[in-house]
């Protein structure tokens, strides 16, 4: 495989899904693989013993995705939702933002949306939660196709593995819901590998602007109507009521436009004339 490690799954106190880059990969060279046709056993249920025990002091980054099904599950603004249950950082080595979640202040410092029954917002978890206990590392190989390797993420205090129940990789991405998950998620690992690529990091001004863009969708519509920007790109009339109608076709133009802005040039969106 060629290209650079830009996106990592998986959730727990020692979850994939807390380290970038070099320590994204060291860590994932820590865990066994999980090869395609390789199964592994798990289950996950109020009746094992160490029920809620992963979802404490947590370092788990939030993509856009998972910020637009949260925030709708709350019913809460971006900017409420951010500022609430948000730290704001960047990735280093590109630029690009980067949001974590922010754990209550309990002694455990447990997950804002956990209960003694279990995960409070549980039909819109986040995708590092569905994909536990796996690890999901993409890269893009030459022909830009993005290119997957699981891991197992086996923590000491986890009776999960005890449990019945056999899955591969597919079977277990299925049952846990992650396919919008991970297509959303891929579309800003390539945007992150385009600009590792292409060697400088975004500016402030342009991590402001991705941020704006990706994970404020209800301030982006604003944004749109405001500055009239359809009116300078070649898009049709569908698409663009869909944008303004639906936000996960907004944040899928969100994509498209940062692209177009960042590097001048996107194969699903163009400048008029």
């Amino acid at each position: 495989m060629t290209g650079e490690t830009n996106n990592c799954s998986g959730c727990g106190p020692a979850g994939a899904e807390a380290a970038q880059g070099d320590e994204t990969q060291a860590f994932l060279e820590s865990l066994p693989e999980l090869h395609a046709g390789q199964t592994f056993q798990f289950a996950c249920h109020p009746g094992v013993r160490c029920f809620n025990a992963c979802c404490s002091d947590l370092n788990m980054p939030l993509t856009p995705y998972d910020v637009l099904r949260l925030r709708r599950n709350l019913g809460m603004g971006s900017e409420e939702f951010i500022n609430t249950h948000a730290r704001v950082g960047q990735y280093p080595d590109t630029g690009f933002p980067a949001l974590f979640l922010r754990m209550s202040d309990h002694p455990l410092k447990l997950c804002p949306f956990v209960s003694d029954a279990g995960c409070t917002v549980y039909p819109d978890r986040s995708g590092a939660c569905r994909t536990y206990p796996l690890g999901r590392a993409t890269k893009e190989d030459e022909a830009g196709n993005v290119v997957e390797q699981f891991f197992v993420v086996r923590e000491e205090h986890c009776r999960g593995f005890d449990e019945s129940g056999q899955w591969s990789s597919n079977t277990w991405l299925a049952d846990q819901g992650l396919e919008p998950y991970n297509a959303s998620n891929d579309r800003y690992m390539r945007l992150m590998a385009r600009c590792k690529r292409q060697g400088a990091a975004i500016s402030p001004k342009q991590a402001t602007m991705v941020l704006l863009a990706c994970y404020q969708l209800d301030r982006f519509v604003d944004f749109i109507r405001g500055v009239k920007l359809f009116d300078r790109l070649d898009m049709d009339a569908a698409r663009q009521q869909q944008v303004l109608d639906d936000e996960e076709a907004r944040l899928d133009f969100a994509y498209d436009w940062a692209e177009l802005v960042l590097f001048g040039d996107c194969a699903a969106l163009r400048m008029k004339g």
